[in-house]
């Protein structure tokens, strides 16, 4: 047994880019070392907008471009031994692997292993109502509030158990997303569920990794201050983890990007709220002793990381459909933009007031203020710099049905059509809008089971 391990990213979200895993494995396979290749392609709020596809189309709900993604690495992957792991199959693990069932058997490999963790979507089994929300989600009424999904972040321990039975694609819904690094480095080194410090080390390779392009340098990019080399053909990452504790995050050579000091600590810190207990569903990881080193051109070597016992309670986040978000948006543009963009916006709001569509509403201006203002547009109405040569106007609403959210959008056109002059581009829609909350629970009401099959037995 190879004393070092490969772990390769081909995916941070839904929707990331699908020739990212491509020079991955090539370069996983090139090495010829034990390795993995593992998908990240779940939000907060990704199930819920599955889920909802699944109502429409009981084999819909899962990431919907899986195959796209696995397409042009699953052969390579199958040859090498390289196993893949993703938490792609959103809402609907089991439809997710007769996706990759049948493009198994288009490739001609009707012999590939495919497993799949379900127990995630604890909707119909854990009663929420009973337990209290996470503390920073309490104090809300949620009785008015139609639940859409309920899933808990499971760990790695049945993805190990997947490739323990010999899976090459292992497909599971919500995880925690360190832990689909953690199962193919648990399988390998056969790490044991307690051992705190292996734990986490996988778990800050799965930290690390996990958002793709953040790592080797996509939101690092800042031009002109922080440059990185061919941005349009940017790396995803490799990790190398070593059976005695080390942990170097790489890419392949011929992609852009980089590695480097900077990039890994950003990554490092990202949504780590504290630096000594990271709360995953395998380990309570603990960074405030961990060191960096530069080992060369796109190589950062990490060390110090420590693990303690995991959380008795697992994080389960349900998401509601509460309310509707209704958007409307114009252009203004040429001499007075400002101004008239101004009026626009208020006239906007007053509409809405005025008909008494929405219990939230307010108005942003594109190019002046819309990121960090607030709903009173307080930074869009002092502004005074440059006068623009033109602002696009966004009108947002929350409304309890979805007609009201419609016809409130629908008042940018009368500002296109007959309101301050030199509006056009006005466009409007109507979506449902999805509220989360969190809560912990027991790891007992969260059961789950593996199946592994055959391509040519999943149908």
């Amino acid at each position: 047994m190879s004393d070092l391990f490969l772990v390769g990213n081909g995916a941070g979200f839904s929707g990331d880019r699908v020739d990212a895993p491509v020079p991955v494995v090539r370069e996983l396979v090139r090495r010829g070392l034990p390795a993995a290749m593992f998908f990240e392609c779940l939000a907060e709020r990704t199930i819920a907008l599955a889920q909802i596809e699944k109502r429409r189309d009981p084999e819909a709900g899962y990431e919907p471009m899986l195959e796209r993604l696995l397409e042009p690495i699953l052969a390579d992957c199958a040859r090498a031994g390289i196993p893949i792991l993703g938490n792609f199959g959103a809402a609907n693990p089991p439809a997710a692997a007769r996706c990759v069932a049948r493009l198994a058997r288009r490739l001609g490999l009707p012999e590939l292993r495919i497993g799949v963790v379900s127990g995630d979507d604890v909707s119909g089994s854990v009663d929420l109502a009973a337990l209290s929300p996470h503390e920073a989600d309490a104090g809300f009424d949620m009785s008015a509030w139609s639940m859409v999904s309920a899933n808990a972040y499971i760990g790695a321990a049945p993805l190990a158990e997947a490739l323990g039975r010999g899976a090459q694609v292992v497909v599971a819904g919500r995880t925690s997303d360190p832990s689909l690094a953690v199962a193919p480095l648990m399988h390998h080194f056969g790490w044991a569920e307690d051992d705190w410090q292996a734990l986490a080390l996988g778990a800050a390779c799965g930290h690390l990794l996990e958002c793709g392009s953040q790592v080797t340098g996509g939101v690092f990019w800042d031009p002109g201050f922080k440059d990185i080399p061919d941005p349009a053909n940017i790396g995803f990452p490799i990790a190398e983890v070593g059976r005695g504790g080390g942990l170097v995050v790489t890419k392949p050579e011929d992609t852009g990007g980089l590695v480097d000091l900077r990039s890994v600590k950003e990554q490092l810190l990202y949504e780590l709220h504290d630096p000594a207990a990271y709360m995953t569903p395998d380990v309570v990881m603990d960074i405030t002793g961990v060191t960096l080193e530069q080992q060369g051109r796109d190589r950062v070597a990490l060390r110090g990381v420590r693990g303690h016992p995991r959380p008795e309670r697992l994080k389960v986040t349900a998401c509601y459909e509460g309310s509707w978000l209704g958007e409307g948006e114009v252009s203004v543009a040429g001499p007075n933009a400002l101004a008239r963009a101004r009026a626009t916006a208020d006239v906007l709001l007053q509409r809405v007031k005025r008909r008494g569509l929405a219990r939230r509403a307010r108005a942003d201006l594109i190019g002046i203020s819309s990121v960090h203002d607030s709903d009173d547009g307080a930074l869009w109405r002092s502004y005074d710099g440059p006068e623009p040569p033109e602002v696009r106007i966004r009108l947002a609403v929350e409304c309890t049905s979805r007609e009201d959210a419609d016809q409130a959008a629908r008042e940018v056109l009368a500002m296109l059509c007959c309101g301050t002059a030199g509006t056009s581009g006005a466009r409007w829609r109507v979506t449902p809008r999805i509220l989360t909350r969190s809560f912990l629970v027991p790891r007992e009401m969260v059961p789950t089971e593996v199946t592994v099959r055959e391509a040519r037995a999943w149908n």
